[in-house]
């Protein structure tokens, strides 16, 4: 990894103190960071060098997945830490900020290697990354890149036109778009499967998948979200973006090896899937089932319908939920449905990807009806993490019942680390694999616009289900029309009522 220094805007913020330093700690003590490190953090508040490494220190000690234990280790890590006071709109403040970076590089004997963070809302990339070319923060002479997290954009027009913004300062392998669903464990080693299992490998298309079922679901509301997520919805919060990305990954066909010189292939394999979906129209959105949660119980405990939090007003129409039959359009996938869902206030939290397989026809022949447990592949990503092959097993199991095979996988990247680990480090390598391209983010736009279009014309019917549930049951009969169901449903309502049970007594 080159030497550099990391510019992070938004220092004093939420994300900064939750994600991304307990990220760079473990990094860190893994050493898996170019030394000596220089992180220079920004904000409006005016804090000294030493507040601002004591409030690095204590997001460490509440949201590090490892705990502090050396001290010579940490003192190490919080040295490389200085704090400037920035007004995101004054010139001479970027200014300032570009001595002080220069002089940690000229102290460090650090090449001008520069990595630009923006834990910011959108509406203030343009601004920055004006700011950034205009007072020459980027070096001629070494690598500059951008980092900025969702949404990327509001909608089909407003991403074109930030993009277009961002484009001026940066170069598109400048840009590096988070999506920490990309950064999970479990979807980096998509790879690693089909290398490892050629035999899954062989099964991975419409010869052998029945249906593909991926679900984001929450069991808490918007919280303290309110004023943000009312604007935005489920709709563009998780699926134009999380939901659609997971969708890519399980659906493209990587290459045999990727390497860092390949990565062109991977985001050209996930546009040619975006570009191979069935396209929506506003007045034909019956694959699509909207949502949003009213009073109910979580884990026991009353909860207030989403038009009763704070913030919210009685009126709102906005969706907490949404439900989609998706088809994609190629020799692979042709006649195999996807189905998305995700939502708050739901029964459990969980995110899954399920692929079912089909019946061999030998199979069908050899029983008097269809068995009740075909076989899956489970990729669970929270709160759990794991892959599992579940076959039924009419030998040694009762009829229905499943046996777990747990998949074994060579040790591969990002092993233990958390989400934003893995993208960080990756942004510093300047490996952009696991990152959402321009073309994708535009193409998902274009696949949801339709959604949004209707949803504003209140053409979508606005379906409430129970806080606690799996979602409307008008989501259940989206697979009951092709003769599926919504998998592991079942099992987080026995666990509910066993908690409610014990609730009671």
């Amino acid at each position: 990894m080159d030497s550099h220094t990391l510019v992070l805007f938004g220092a004093t913020g939420d994300l900064a103190k939750r994600k991304i330093y307990p990220a760079l700690f473990n990094l860190f003590i893994d050493r898996k960071l170019a030394l000596p490190l220089s992180v220079i953090g920004l904000g409006r508040r005016e804090w000294s060098d030493e507040t601002f490494k004591k409030n690095v220190e204590q997001s460490l000690r509440d949201f590090s997945r490892r705990a502090p234990q050396d001290e010579a280790a940490l003192q190490a890590f919080l040295e490389a830490f200085r704090y400037c006071t920035l007004d995101i709109g004054k010139k001479e403040d970027y200014q300032k900020l570009l001595k002080l970076i220069e002089h940690r590089e000229e102290e460090l004997s650090l090449a001008q290697n520069r990595l630009f963070y923006l834990s910011v809302g959108p509406e203030y990339f343009e601004t920055i990354a004006a700011q950034i070319q205009d007072n020459g923060l980027g070096s001629d002479e070494d690598w500059k890149r951008l980092v900025i997290e969702k949404p990327f954009g509001h909608d089909l027009k407003s991403a074109r036109v930030l993009n277009e913004k961002l484009s001026v300062a940066f170069a598109e392998s400048e840009i590096f778009r988070i999506d920490h669903y990309l950064g999970k464990p479990v979807v980096q080693k998509l790879e690693a499967l089909h290398q490892a299992n050629p035999e899954i490998k062989a099964l991975w298309s419409n010869r052998k998948v029945a249906n593909v079922q991926i679900t984001a679901s929450e069991t808490v509301g918007v919280e303290e979200r309110a004023g943000y997520y009312d604007h935005v919805g489920a709709v563009r919060d998780m699926f134009q973006n999380h939901m659609l990305q997971l969708l890519m990954m399980v659906a493209i066909h990587l290459p045999d090896k990727v390497s860092a010189d390949e990565v062109n292939e991977v985001h050209l394999h996930k546009k040619r899937v975006m570009k191979s979906l069935e396209p929506l129209h506003k007045h034909s959105a019956a694959s699509i089932i909207r949502g949003q949660y009213k009073e109910g119980s979580i884990q026991g405990k009353p909860v207030v319908g989403y038009t009763s939090e704070p913030g919210i007003t009685p009126e709102s129409m906005n969706d907490t939920f949404i439900a989609a039959r998706l088809q994609i359009n190629d020799s692979d996938w042709e006649g195999v449905p996807f189905y998305i869902r995700t939502g708050k206030r739901m029964m459990d939290k969980s995110t899954r990807i399920v692929v079912e397989f089909k019946e061999e026809a030998a199979q069908l022949a050899a029983t008097a009806e269809k068995s009740k447990a075909p076989n899956l592949l489970v990729l669970e990503m929270s709160p759990g993490e794991g892959i599992t092959l579940q076959f039924k097993g009419p030998t040694f199991e009762p009829a229905g019942e499943f046996s777990p095979i747990q998949v074994d996988l060579p040790e591969g990247r990002g092993d233990g680390r958390e989400a934003y680990e893995n993208l960080i480090h990756d942004a510093l390598q300047g490996d952009p694999t696991f990152f959402a391209h321009w073309d994708e983010v535009e193409l998902s736009w274009e696949w949801v616009q339709p959604i949004l279009d209707a949803y504003e014309e209140n053409m979508v019917p606005l379906q409430r289900y129970a806080a606690g549930s799996c979602g409307p049951a008008e989501s259940d009969a989206l697979l009951a029309k092709d003769g599926f169901h919504w998998w592991f449903d079942e099992s987080a309502k026995q666990e509910s009522t066993t908690l409610k049970e014990k609730t009671l007594v």
